[in-house]
């Protein structure tokens, strides 16, 4: 991973300025808001009416925030990216875009080819509906190319504009789901490092999949009167929990490492259960998932884009050494655990 790059569209909120604009009276709604240990989240809301509250949103929409927001957002991302890897837009051979957050036809994909100035011959892939785990699905086709590939550069777009999927119809089911994300893009750039630079660019080695069949239904979106409405299982946490350990042990017998041998933990911002889940099974300290913690706090559950953004934090700290080896952890429908190794 030569270099990432995050963008935040819309406006920072806190989290009782989004109960305000929706006009929550419900106690119950607005402790919820104030517990899941997130102090703000950017979201793309628009103006308030005369009385301070959002306008209902159409199906229509909310398509088309998703469509604006998606490439404005990953064309700003695209370009600091790049810039930071030292590459032109014209260098990229293969893109693939990640999004839950709305339908296009053509892709997001088609969208940021011409956006951001990509060459018309660019190979392109669109990771659509696979929710928050996806952005490890979207890099794994990304490495394998430039494995078979040498020389060649390939570039990651997750896009998720969680307010494009705001249904608030005043019940919990809606509520747990709105209290929770936040807009964001990220993108990454693959290829050959071929002169170690400052800092030692990760080497993605290998991934693991693990998927819950019996929970196929816990994380999913429901289309009612012209919207997908997103649903989230309460128990989901201790389901991510109680498989955590799985793939992880999976991934690190290819390697032959163990839990102690990996330095930095790169871990989807879920949710504040869902990461005392994982921290409890894995026996990983507050300090190991820092950056998870982090980002949950100041942007909310970013779906797909969060564990790069978590990455950017890590890149930025400057911590880590040649040889570390660092694992990504990915959590979304299917149910689904996705892992990632690296070694910087």
């Amino acid at each position: 991973m030569l270099s990432v790059a995050t963008e935040n569209p819309g406006k920072r909120y806190q989290q009782d300025e989004v109960v305000a604009l929706f006009g929550v009276t419900d106690r119950k709604i607005t402790k919820l808001f104030s517990s899941t240990h997130i102090a703000s989240r950017y979201l793309s809301l628009g103006e308030p009416d005369e009385n301070g509250l959002l306008a209902a949103e159409s199906g229509l929409d909310l398509n088309r925030k998703h469509r604006e927001q998606a490439v404005a957002s990953g064309q700003a991302a695209i370009a600091r990216a790049l810039e930071s890897a030292g590459l032109q837009a014209s260098d990229i051979d293969y893109i693939a875009c990640v999004t839950s957050t709305g339908f296009l036809c053509p892709g997001l994909s088609a969208h940021l080819i011409k956006a951001a100035g990509l060459r018309p011959d660019v190979h392109r892939l669109d990771v659509v509906g696979m929710g928050c785990n996806a952005g490890l699905n979207g890099m794994q086709p990304l490495v394998n190319f430039c494995r078979l590939h040498p020389g060649s550069r390939a570039l990651l777009v997750c896009a998720e504009i969680c307010s494009a999927s705001y249904v608030f119809d005043m019940s919990m089911r809606t509520a747990v789901v709105n209290s929770l994300f936040g807009d964001g893009v990220a993108a990454a750039v693959f290829g050959y490092q071929e002169e170690p630079g400052e800092r030692a660019a990760p080497e993605i080695l290998g991934f693991t999949s693990h998927m819950m069949r019996e929970h196929i239904d816990a994380m999913r979106f429901d289309y009612e009167e012209g919207k997908y409405s997103f649903y989230l299982d309460r128990d989901i946490p201790y389901v991510i929990g109680d498989n955590a350990e799985r793939p992880i042990k999976a991934l690190l017998n290819k390697f032959g490492l163990k839990l102690h041998d990996i330095k930095h933990w790169i871990v989807h911002s879920g949710g504040r259960k869902v990461i005392d889940a994982v921290k409890f099974n894995l026996g990983l300290s507050s300090h190991a998932v820092r950056h998870t913690e982090g980002v949950l706090k100041d942007l909310g559950n970013l779906s797909s884009g969060s564990f790069l953004f978590s990455h950017q934090r890590l890149i930025e700290e400057d911590v880590a050494q040649r040889g570390d080896y660092a694992v990504m952890m990915t959590m979304g429908p299917g149910a689904t655990i996705e892992c990632c190794l690296a070694r910087f």
